[in-house]
């Protein structure tokens, strides 16, 4: 007994709560609306923060209070985990008050939001874009801000993940044997992103890539195209002369070399 009515009590104050909030939605006191949106901001109830920021936001525009209450909109959002829409409102919040109190968190929260919203590697990396370039912004308009440093490693995670995009992009071209448009891929890969971790790998794949595009070429372009993989094998084995592919480099070599007819160089690792 006691328990069914602690539930009709439960039940009759959740219905009155419901009411309560629908009067607020309909009333014309916008001081009330503002009150309780900061109110419902402080308890969490983000849901409810937003729905009313929504409504008092354009009446409040010109007051004091506008910094304040936008703050608070946008960091409802991020609360919700909507991370569209609280970055979109961490920039509009930027745009309106750049020199703020809230400014240097804005400016941060809008570049983690691109962050927390930026897909695995193999989708468009727009927002990992977006995300870097915020947080560049936000390290040179804050440079002694103390998330500096959590921004620089953001960056190297963000940039890490457009160079595996440009890793798995350009050994697509290898895996479909489209062995001109993957050497092509892979030296602008390497060219843009030259500490990667994928260095190694990909120095191998555009050598192999070369000596499988000559491999293939018309009779009359075979040469240059051996002399182009043979070059591409010194650099290679300057820079990794313990290679984890030095079998396969050392294959691709003497292939190449039996080509040319140039023999194989004293000294040179096999």
């Amino acid at each position: 007994m006691r328990l069914r009515l602690y539930s009709i009590l439960i039940i009759l104050v959740l219905v009155s709560s419901c009411g309560e909030y629908e009067k607020l939605l309909k009333s014309t006191d916008f001081d009330l609306k503002k009150t309780k949106a900061i109110e419902y901001y402080k308890e969490g109830q983000y849901v409810k923060s937003t729905e009313i920021f929504a409504q008092i936001l354009p009446r409040f525009r010109a007051t004091e209070e506008a910094e304040e209450l936008n703050w608070m909109n946008a960091e409802s959002f991020y609360g919700m985990k909507d991370f569209y829409m609280a970055g979109s409102y961490y920039k509009s919040f930027i745009d309106q008050f750049p020199f703020g109190k809230h400014a240097e968190d804005a400016n941060f929260m809008a570049a983690f939001c691109d962050y927390k919203i930026a897909p695995r590697s193999e989708l468009d990396q727009e927002n990992t874009k977006n995300a870097i370039e915020g947080f560049k912004i936000f390290m040179n308009r804050f440079p002694g801000s103390s998330r500096v440093e959590e921004a620089k490693k953001l960056v190297k995670e963000l940039e890490e993940k457009l160079v595996e995009k440009s890793y798995l992009s350009a050994k697509l071209y290898y895996d479909m044997k489209q062995y001109k448009a993957a050497v092509i891929a892979l030296n602008n890969s390497l060219k843009e992103y030259a500490d990667t971790k994928y260095r190694e790998e990909m120095m191998f794949l555009k050598l192999n890539s070369l000596y499988l595009y000559a491999l293939n070429s018309q009779i009359n372009k075979q040469k240059e195209r051996y002399q182009a993989t043979l070059d591409d094998y010194y650099s290679f084995m300057e820079e990794f002369p313990k290679s984890q592919y030095s079998k396969e480099v050392s294959g691709i070599f003497e292939k190449t070399n039996r080509y040319l007819k140039v023999g194989i160089p004293e000294g040179v690792v096999k």
